[in-house]
């Protein structure tokens, strides 16, 4: 007997698939530095504080909590704590700010849910930060599950974390589709799993091409709500 074809569940990346956070992180950023300028740290220019930034953040990972601090560092600058409270605040304001929903993904979402969709988030990351940020989106209330790398002990391309949360929403792998932008993490997981992989081009990553046969997405779109008429033949 062969494999069905119906679609039970759609599972979301959420950085640059869900919002634009390639945006989001260079704003605040940049008005992070600005405001730790204004604060007194001896910098000529915003964009030479923002590479320097950069930098740091390459280094490091942007889940290290001290990027601002290692900026004074780096500088031979003392340890300040007005300069670091000022770039605090400007980042999370300007992340307030920016951290909505893309137009269509609220839609989406809802004519997906309507239609019956088991609907879940597979993330890498801080499970308070990305929590934060579907929380914040306004978005939380859609998902039947959430499934984050730091509980789970698994980061994405590892098939662990999409097996875990395919037994959450008990679907095979066949009955699932992913959507996400990044080839390397999200594509390539998911195409390991089994699932029907959706990439997004969108963000820093839109640009990228695929690294060999399981970096290939099955499909792209190139907004979300363009991911309904590609379920719609996939349902048939």
């Amino acid at each position: 007997m062969g494999k069905q074809t119906k679609i039970k569940a759609v599972f979301f990346d959420i950085d640059d698939t869900l919002f634009d956070s390639t945006t989001l992180a260079k704003m605040a950023r940049m008005n992070a530095v600005k405001a730790m300028i204004e604060s007194g740290l001896p910098l000529a220019n915003v964009t030479q504080g923002y590479n320097l930034l950069m930098k740091i953040v390459n280094k490091y990972g942007s889940n290290y909590d001290k990027h601002f601090d290692k900026l004074l560092e780096i500088l031979g600058c003392e340890w300040d704590p007005k300069i670091i409270a000022a770039g605090v605040v400007a980042y999370h304001d300007t992340k307030q700010a920016y951290l909505k929903p893309d137009p269509e993904v609220v839609p989406t979402l809802i004519a997906l849910r309507d239609k019956g969709y088991k609907l879940g988030i597979i993330s890498n990351g801080k499970s308070v930060k990305q929590w934060e940020k579907i929380i914040r989106l306004g978005l939380h209330h859609f998902f039947d599950i959430v499934v984050i790398s730091e509980e789970v002990g698994s980061e994405k391309p590892d098939t662990k974390i999409f097996e875990v949360a395919l037994k959450k929403l008990n679907v095979e792998p066949y009955e699932a589709v992913y959507v996400g932008d990044n080839l390397e993490t999200d594509i390539l997981g998911a195409n390991k799993a089994g699932m029907i992989s959706i990439r997004i081009l969108k963000g820093k990553h839109k640009e990228g091409k695929p690294a060999g046969k399981m970096m290939k997405p099955r499909y792209s779109i190139k907004k979300l709500s363009d991911l309904l008429s590609i379920l719609k033949k996939l349902d048939r």
